[in-house]
């Protein structure tokens, strides 16, 4: 079943961090790169604060989105990320449609 990582980015910190930080995250996508179905559009909070940026990736399960996220690759992208801006990254389970 399909897994999806949401990375909500509510500010910018460090914009060069951040470039670092979107180099490496390229680098790090691994043999099975996730699915990417919202790269930084147009965001409107409907509730709670308004947010800078929102990333959704689909990734084949949740085991693939967890060896992604915990792999050596993206976690030194990840120590940028931290420096160069305010974010949640929330992993969820897909919905199931088949009978």
């Amino acid at each position: 079943m399909a897994a999806y990582v949401i990375l909500i980015r509510n500010r910018i910190v460090d914009q060069g961090k951040l470039d670092t930080y979107a180099a490496l995250a390229r680098k790090a996508r691994g043999s099975e790169p996730p699915k990417p179905l919202a790269y930084y559009g147009e965001a409107v909070a409907f509730e709670g604060p308004e947010v800078n940026g929102v990333v959704i990736l689909e990734f084949q399960s949740m085991d693939a989105a967890k060896a992604w996220y915990h792999s050596p690759a993206y976690q030194e992208a990840k120590a940028h990320r931290l420096l160069g801006a305010d974010c949640r990254v929330i992993l969820t389970d897909g919905v199931s449609l088949a009978a």
